[in-house]
């Protein structure tokens, strides 16, 4: 008998854009997928950071440090968690940013790095830049796309949001999103006048950014991108 297809759709809240600098998981959200069918054995966990939100991270999750203060920490449920995802796919709208948050919980409690635990992770942000290129590729705007109802998400919570990338992911790996054909919008050349101007060459000092810096670069928009709920403004092509 084939074995079942197993997939965990996953989503954090943080307490802010960047666990390099000590924001810790507040709450963690899962929705199991069997065969590609909701199965209902969700995992939700909400855990006390022993730290504060940032007033940005504070905004978008609505979490206070006196509601999570009374909740178990990371060490407290890991075990549990480990348990859950065991064999699972793991499903992730932008993956490198919770990613990066599991690792470093992991690592914090001295268990290695989230990704020893799973085989394999799908981030669903690179599959719809692959399906709709140039396009807003957030989850409000994917669930928009693909006429998956969020009228009822005020503020971002884990599992809320898990549930619907659960919907978008079926939908968008389905194949079924509409019989409109997105067709390429020409786009007028601008003319712009052309000024040279004489620099000498001794003066112009190129630097590359070193590979640990191009990480941290792509960590923080990954953050932004999350935060803003859509593609922040140093993602975009120059006009």
């Amino acid at each position: 008998m084939e074995k079942n297809l197993r997939q965990i759709v996953l989503d954090t809240e943080t307490t802010g854009l960047s666990a390099r600098d000590g924001n810790r998981i507040i709450e963690i959200g899962c929705v199991e997928l069997i065969n590609r069918k909701l199965s209902g054995n969700n995992y939700h966990q909400y855990i006390n950071p022993e730290r504060d939100s940032e007033e940005g991270a504070l905004a978008v999750h609505g979490l206070t440090t006196e509601f999570l203060s009374d909740k178990p920490k990371f060490s407290d449920v890991v075990k549990q968690f480990c348990e859950y995802i065991k064999g699972a796919e793991i499903v992730i709208h932008n993956a490198p940013f919770d990613i990066s948050f599991l690792n470093a919980e992991f690592a914090r409690v001295g268990l290695g790095l989230f990704t020893d635990y799973v085989e394999i992770v799908t981030d669903t942000l690179v599959q719809a830049k692959e399906l709709h290129p140039g396009k807003r590729n957030s989850l409000d705007a994917l669930c928009d796309r693909y006429e998956i109802s969020n009228s009822h998400r005020k503020l971002h919570g884990a599992l809320l949001d898990a549930e619907l990338l659960a919907d978008v992911f079926l939908a968008m790996s389905r194949g079924q999103n509409s019989f409109e054909i997105d067709l390429p919008v020409e786009e007028k050349p601008v003319i712009e006048e052309v000024v040279f101007v004489d620099i000498p060459i001794d003066e112009v000092i190129l630097k590359m950014a070193s590979p640990d810096e191009l990480i941290e670069h792509e960590t923080l928009l990954s953050g932004l991108d999350k935060q803003l709920k859509q593609s922040c403004v140093w993602r975009s092509p120059p006009v």
